[in-house]
């Protein structure tokens, strides 16, 4: 991530701001996707642009407060799906020692949970199968308001090996939280949920750390009346710049188990070349490969 930084004079205009500044950062990918599911236009092209903005600005006090917020584009995106055209919907903050508050387009309680996502797989995500609370929460959306437009708020602590996060919005409702431990090199994790629609998730909880050569996670989640979603996960090195990932999961509402292997190949200065093939839970492949250059 590249950081500029501007005077404050030109950031503020008043006198008395500590510290000012605004950091760019991102990525973007391009490859081909086949997915069976497509019948007939099986494989694609896809890419996406993400530029994130990061704007804080520091009182006298020592209260940094800032924004978060994201110019992304797909490949996919048009007239009929614009939800990653433009910015998306902001996230503000102020954070003092380990407390933060954020609100607006905020990240979600079991979204930001350790174990949600323990891998990345391929290129794509290629479904995000592997991801236990399946959505059903709030979290930070790229392309969209998210939150944004009903009334997100959060607050996270943390303090030593121990975080806390409790999030809630208008969005059906919810509030969630979440309260994550590292102890020995592993991390647990234990989430849960209030939210007036049945689907969404009531709780969930995770494991992950080191186990021999591989990094290991173990997540589970009651996604209420959908069902519950198991997810074993891990990644491995295969050399000094070739990483591993693969994952088994199943839940209620899969027709058949789903599972993937992906590969991230490090070329060095934020590029990587990635690919992935996975087994859907609707019985279907998916498979990517392509580029990702971080800056």
């Amino acid at each position: 991530m590249k950081k500029v930084l501007f005077a404050t004079t030109a950031l503020v205009a008043t006198a008395g701001v500590a510290a000012a500044d605004v950091t760019f950062g991102g990525y973007g990918r391009f490859g081909i996707l086949y997915n069976e599911a497509n019948v007939g236009n099986e494989t694609n092209i896809t890419s996406r642009f993400r530029l994130q903005i990061d704007a804080t600005a520091e009182s006298d006090g020592g209260v940094v407060f800032g924004a978060r917020a994201r110019i992304q584009q797909n490949n996919t995106d048009n007239a009929n799906n614009p939800a990653g055209t433009g910015i998306n919907g902001v996230r503000f903050f102020a954070r003092s020692g380990g407390l933060e508050v954020g609100v607006g387009n905020i990240f979600g309680a079991l979204e930001f949970m350790p174990g949600q996502y323990p891998i990345d797989l391929g290129l794509t995500g290629l479904g995000y199968q592997y991801t236990a609370y399946n959505f059903r929460g709030d979290a930070y959306s790229s392309g969209g308001s998210g939150a944004a437009g009903q009334n997100g708020i959060e607050v996270m602590y943390s303090a030593g090996d121990l975080s806390v996060h409790v999030s809630a919005s208008d969005v059906n409702d919810r509030i969630a939280g979440h309260i994550a431990y590292t102890w020995n090199g592993w991390t647990f994790a234990l989430g849960a949920q209030d939210s007036n629609v049945t689907t969404d998730t009531d709780w969930t909880v995770s494991a992950g750390g080191s186990f021999g050569i591989a990094d290991v996670t173990l997540t589970y989640a009651d996604n209420g009346t959908a069902g519950d979603h198991w997810v074993l996960a891990g990644a491995f090195d295969a050399g000094a710049a070739t990483k591993v990932e693969v994952y088994v999961s199943d839940a209620d509402y899969f027709m058949d188990t789903s599972y993937g292997i992906g590969v991230h190949h490090d070329l060095g200065g934020g590029t990587s070349i990635r690919g992935g093939v996975a087994s859907m839970g609707t019985g279907d492949t998916r498979a990517d490969l392509g580029v990702r250059f971080n800056f």
